[in-house]
């Protein structure tokens, strides 16, 4: 199974903006992402772009079973990005490591929601582990 881990604008500066999103860089959360998922024997593959253009021609590319995407603030409002979640035929979840539903009101929304088969909102950096282990107990054939 190979997992497309896809982050989005501003995600990039994990660890050096807002306390709020822990103090790890996304380059230390990916390792530690990588080394979880060998040992399920599982491929992820990492992308991150501050380009909404660059994440739909991502998307749109596909060769991944199952997404995980926080697409930064463009998940309160990029209709292009949920248009090509419409498009992709896996499964998918949001993930966001703070409480988007605690936060600023126009926080609180999520354009991407719909196309999504589920989101894990608040759990740090776990909030990805949450959502591989979500999409591989999903792949096993035990649940669907």
């Amino acid at each position: 199974m190979k997992i497309l881990i896809l982050n989005g604008v501003n995600i990039n500066m994990t660890g050096e903006r807002e306390s709020v999103y822990g103090n790890q860089t996304l380059d230390e959360i990916n390792a530690e992402l990588r080394e979880f998922a060998q040992k399920r024997n599982v491929e992820l593959e990492f992308f991150q772009s501050n380009w909404e253009g660059e994440i739909v021609d991502r998307l749109q590319r596909g060769g991944f079973d199952g997404l995980v995407i926080n697409a930064g603030a463009y998940t309160h409002y990029s209709h292009a990005i949920a248009d090509a979640l419409a498009c992709v035929r896996v499964k998918k979840v949001e993930a966001h490591m703070t409480n988007i539903l605690a936060r600023e009101p126009f926080r609180q929304v999520s354009v991407l929601a719909p196309n999504c088969d589920g989101c894990v909102t608040g759990m740090g950096k776990d909030s990805y582990f949450l959502a591989v282990e979500y999409l591989l107990w999903q792949s096993s054939g035990k649940r669907n």
